[in-house]
């Protein structure tokens, strides 16, 4: 069982940019694609980009693809967003999520080990 841990989420300003961090322990990482899901006050949880157990394929959503970078270091055991030019639209709880094939990219319920979540706030 794969065990997640994201961190790295604070309140910042309209423009600024953040990484997070999702740390993955218990199992051997590389055997998982890893996504980023948010879920903003009153929302349902949506998807935000995935990478592949290589790190070399990546999607994103419509949302913040030119603004936000997936990756991961597999000899971390660690995967990353790199959000730049952050809105206050972006505000939310970033979940970090992996699953094993067969792969869907962004389909909540095929990714099956998630993390706790780290707060993001934009203000304007």
């Amino acid at each position: 069982q794969l065990d997640l841990v994201e961190s790295g989420g604070e309140l910042v300003q309209a423009g600024d940019s953040l990484t997070l961090s999702c740390a993955a322990s218990g199992g051997t990482f590389s055997d998982y694609a890893a996504g980023w899901f948010r879920q903003a006050p009153g929302k349902e949880r949506e998807f935000v980009a995935h990478t592949s157990r290589s790190g070399y394929n990546n999607h994103y959503s419509d949302s913040v693809k030119g603004r936000f970078t997936i990756s991961r270091d597999n000899a971390k055991n660690t995967v990353y967003l790199q959000m730049n030019n952050l809105k206050p639209e972006d505000t939310a709880v970033y979940y970090c999520a992996a699953q094993r094939p067969p792969f869907a990219i962004g389909t909540m319920t095929r990714y099956e080990n998630w993390g706790q979540g780290t707060q993001v706030t934009v203000s304007s």
